[in-house]
């Protein structure tokens, strides 16, 4: 019985491995729902939807809802007991990956049993400004910077993110929101944000001298 703690490990080497350049995001929130994992590559975004053998399909319907409103394409990485069944309970665009008891090796052995393929729900449910709202405000001001929009200073995130899926032709974007995902790092993200607040302050300040 594998649980959920046994199938990433094993997991998360297979996706290295099989998609080469690639960033691995754990427990996103996206609407109503936690990804598992998100998939960064370099023009796409990816959920995988863990269900090990300890897991119930109970929450899986609002949860593909959900995939299928951010990502590009979706897979459901299933433990032995739900091997058999997963096709039954995702759509047929979901790939499936099984994770298996161990081997002689005493090493899991993960396989794609069925292929994922684009999200035909994409120019419906997986909109652009979904995609946006996951970069942070630092990140969407890189993105107006590189495009050479305004900067919408005094506007809101919501704002800004409808700006740029309104601008910039989507191909040109997609590469864009994979690099900043690439380029992120959390354990500088604080020190950026204060960076950023006290650079507004002084902006501030100095028109405020001007008058």
């Amino acid at each position: 019985m594998l649980k959920d703690k046994d199938i990433r490990e094993p997991l998360f080497s297979f996706i290295e491995e099989k998609f080469g350049k690639v960033r691995i995001i754990e427990e996103k929130q996206i609407k109503k729902s936690r990804a598992d994992c998100m998939l960064v590559t370099e023009d796409s975004l990816i959920g995988i939807e863990i269900k090990s053998d300890a897991d119930s399909y109970a929450r899986l319907d609002r949860q593909i809802q959900d995939y299928n409103r951010f990502f590009d394409y979706n897979y459901v990485a299933v433990g032995p007991s739900h091997a058999k069944s997963a096709t039954d309970h995702v759509p047929q665009w979901w790939g499936i990956i099984t994770v298996s008891d161990r081997n002689e090796e005493e090493v899991p052995m993960v396989e794609i049993v069925r292929q994922g393929t684009p999200n035909p729900k994409r120019e419906k449910m997986v909109k652009l400004r979904n995609q946006l709202s996951i970069l942070w405000r630092l990140e969407l001001n890189n993105l107006l910077e590189i495009n050479e929009m305004p900067k919408y200073k005094q506007k809101s995130k919501d704002f800004v993110i409808h700006k740029i899926a309104e601008k910039v032709d989507v191909e040109v974007l997609k590469p864009q929101i994979s690099n900043e995902l690439f380029e992120r790092d959390y354990t500088t993200i604080a020190e950026r944000i204060a960076e950023y607040k006290e650079g507004e302050k002084k902006k501030v300040k100095r028109r405020q001298v001007k008058k």
